[in-house]
């Protein structure tokens, strides 16, 4: 007897990834690519849009062989892929420009130029902050390379980007899901249109905007060429998908309010679930996202190379994760005076690109284990603020800290998260939760679930806990306080 399958696809930093998924939420097999990061120049950042598609081609096509699932038991497929950066396509849906990557940072001047233009309208309406994401981004096409521009029928993300090619779509059925819109910089989250004053106010016209649409629609069935080439059956569903985040907090059971989740990879991402919008006008840092579940926002903000830093001290000392996290543990909460700012590219959460890295305080006595704990102490004191902002924004109880990424694997690591945001630290036992996401996202959109927030798969996925000591919370309060007035007295001090 045949079984229902579904496919989930992360399009991430450092890779794609392809896993098939059972209707039960077991996964069956898994494929990964690494991504071609292109970066001739300081600031630069891309990748190929080909290279992007065909590593999905690829995985997909791997990842079937091994499952030994027929393509007819398919049932869907779901993208979703990073969010801040965006590309430009034409009609015939033919790439017009690169993928901008969310770590390229030569739309600076333009996030200024939107900033003193009309920063907090940006903020209320989108839900974001004006920061390396799609407005500035857009606008620097536009101003910078404007015979490109005009070639450019649709903005779009790479998930859309993908997901439209292997369905034969045209540039005016491009879309936008709403999990992208606070990355917008000219989008309503809440009325979930495009806002035509901040258009008109940055001279960007509205018809170079998809369409906005709901996650879960599918949008398209793949084409026969594109079945020929990864082993699908032609006519396979196609859903929307979202962005990566969303994807992520969706596979890893953030599906009610009162729940933390944090992301420990490249980009040390904090997210909280919440019923509650309000934007972060006053401090500009958080980034107010709305979940995949209806009536769920998942405000959050992120270190853009929080990861980096950890491996980075990693490679420099030659010492693995594991002798340094057994040499932290040895170290004084607090690292005896040691602060580290992981900010090596600028702050993205608030935008400070001024912001340098710095160890601050070195003495005689400090050694490489104080080095690294306060390398994974400053991730967890931006951690603290992320979590003041949200807990003043959308006061309600918050319960526990969800884990998942590389840095979840450290003892240690979760163990000073625990102590300074005062809460039990729960590594996930599903790793694989963007792929799970968006897998559960496709079955969502060809019917073969009804509610997510109510499915049966995140009845177990809690794995090792981390409790609090509480004996620490006033400690880390103080070190915390201290970071972040370091912080200040650091931004543009080296210019």
């Amino acid at each position: 007897m045949s079984k229902t399958y579904l496919i989930g696809i992360d399009i991430g930093t450092q890779g794609t990834k392809t896993a098939i998924y059972d209707g039960d939420g077991s996964l069956l097999a898994s494929a990964s690519e690494a991504s071609n990061l292109i970066s001739p120049n300081p600031g630069v950042v891309e990748q190929d849009p080909e290279e992007i598609f065909m590593s999905v081609i690829r995985t997909i096509k791997e990842s079937l062989a091994q499952s030994k699932v027929l393509p007819q038991d398919i049932a869907g497929i779901s993208i979703d892929a990073q969010m801040a950066g965006i590309m430009g396509i034409d009609q015939q849906w033919q790439a017009v420009t690169c993928y901008d990557s969310w770590l390229d940072t030569r739309c600076e001047p333009y996030i200024e130029l939107m900033k003193r233009e009309a920063e907090e309208e940006i903020i209320g309406k989108t839900g974001g902050q004006v920061t390396y994401v799609h407005g500035p981004k857009v606008l620097w096409w536009k101003h910078e390379h404007p015979e490109i521009y005009k070639k450019i029928a649709k903005f779009i993300m790479p998930s859309t980007y993908v997901s439209g090619r292997l369905c034969g779509l045209r540039g005016e059925q491009a879309y936008i899901d709403k999990t992208h819109i606070h990355f917008s910089s000219f989008g309503d989250s809440k009325r979930m249109i495009w806002d035509k004053e901040l258009l008109r106010q940055f001279k960007v016209e509205e018809e170079k905007m998809p369409q906005m649409i709901k996650p879960h629609e599918v949008i398209g069935k793949v084409t026969k060429e594109w079945a020929d080439a990864t082993g699908l059956l032609e006519g396979t569903p196609v859903v929307a998908g979202c962005g990566d985040s969303a994807a992520s907090s969706l596979g890893a059971g953030i599906v009610e309010k009162g729940l933390v989740y944090d992301v420990a990879g490249t980009a040390s991402i904090f997210s909280c679930s919440t019923d509650i919008f309000q934007a972060d006008v006053k401090n500009k840092t958080l980034l107010y996202a709305a979940s995949v579940v209806d009536g769920l926002y998942i405000p959050l903000a992120y270190i853009g190379g929080g990861g980096m830093c950890i491996s980075w001290f990693s490679k420099l000392h030659g010492i693995n994760l594991e002798e340094l996290g057994t040499l932290a543990k040895e170290i004084p909460p607090g690292s005896e005076g040691l602060l580290f700012s992981p900010h090596f590219a600028g702050s993205v959460c608030p935008n400070r690109q001024s912001l340098p890295g710095a160890f601050v305080g070195l003495k005689w006595n400090h050694q490489i284990g104080h080095m690294y704990r306060s390398i994974l102490e400053s991730i967890a004191y931006e951690y603290y603020n992320y979590f003041s902002i949200i807990r003043e924004l959308a006061p309600q109880e918050y319960t526990r800290i969800y884990g998942t990424g590389g840095g979840a694997k450290s003892p240690i690591f979760n163990q000073i998260k625990a102590d300074v945001l005062g809460l039990p630290y729960h590594q996930l036992k599903t790793k694989e939760t963007a792929t799970f996401g968006s897998a559960l996202l496709a079955g969502l959109g060809v019917g073969l679930y009804d509610d997510l927030s109510k499915t049966h798969f995140f009845d177990d996925c809690l794995g090792e806990q981390t409790q609090p000591n509480e004996e620490l919370s006033e400690l880390y309060e103080t070190k915390a306080k201290q970071y972040h007035s370091l912080l200040e007295r650091l931004d543009g001090a080296l210019l």
